[in-house]
């Protein structure tokens, strides 16, 4: 499965991240994106522990803020080799050092806008999921979103917002509203050039999601077993 196209960097951000063991330039900049896009699966972990929220969001930064100072990454050893795992190997140890009083020294991380982070928080199933469970459901979500983004950017730029914001519903395996006569019409367009886009667009988001999934693994190997994971994480709920 290809993930070219991704500009970010000339490899996956962990791999760099791994391959330079925090003493970069780029793996500085490779672990703080990383972190700043999959910060909400550690909030979700860390409420789900039987922290409030005010609690899990300081704890929440002040995780971050010591992971992105760690300079011991070169000692990882290979079964962190994908970042999901190294994530909730890491603050399920912060967390059992029992950090909740301590200071995040320094400037945070990123912030995080606390009232959102509980608001997403409170649609995850109530009781019937484990800390680890309900992170790797967060995890997934944050994957499919973060994809999703990049797509809506993509469309915008190209001039495309309103086909996108149409064919959007497909990517969540709903219909077309109205069917794709209907769509066809309001835009212009024959209903089987209406139906090709929308084939083009979930090609591209499965694209999306891949590439994502690659910036976290450390061998291109491990790909589609991460991808079935994220899919078992979304059937799990």
């Amino acid at each position: 499965m290809s993930t070219e196209g991704n500009p970010r960097f000339e490899t996956t951000c962990w791999s760099v991240v791994l391959a330079a063991g925090g003493a970069s330039d780029r793996a500085e900049e490779a672990l703080a994106t990383l972190c700043k896009t999959y910060w909400l699966p550690v909030y979700t972990f860390i409420r789900r522990w039987g922290h409030t929220p005010d609690d899990a969001a300081d704890l929440t930064q002040g995780f971050f803020a010591e992971l992105l100072r760690r300079q011991d990454l070169r000692s990882l050893d290979p079964a962190r080799g994908r970042f999901r795992a190294f994530l909730l190997a890491c603050c399920r140890n912060y967390l059992c050092k029992d950090r909740r009083h301590a200071a995040v020294r320094g400037p945070a991380p990123f912030s995080i806008d606390a009232a959102d982070a509980e608001r997403r928080y409170a649609i995850e199933p109530a009781d019937t999921l484990t800390p680890e469970q309900i992170f790797d459901r967060r995890w997934a979500l944050s994957i499919l979103e973060a994809a999703f983004g990049t797509l809506r950017d993509d469309y915008g730029r190209s001039g495309k917002a309103v086909l996108f914001d149409r064919l959007a519903p497909t990517l969540a395996g709903e219909p077309l509203p109205g069917g794709s006569l209907a769509v066809a019409e309001a835009l212009g367009m024959t209903e089987g050039a209406v139906q090709v886009a929308a084939h083009r667009l979930r090609k591209r988001y499965r694209d999306a999601i891949l590439a994502l999934i690659a910036e976290t693994v450390d061998d291109p190997a491990q790909i589609d077993e991460e991808l079935r994971d994220l899919l078992a994480a979304l059937r799990s709920s």
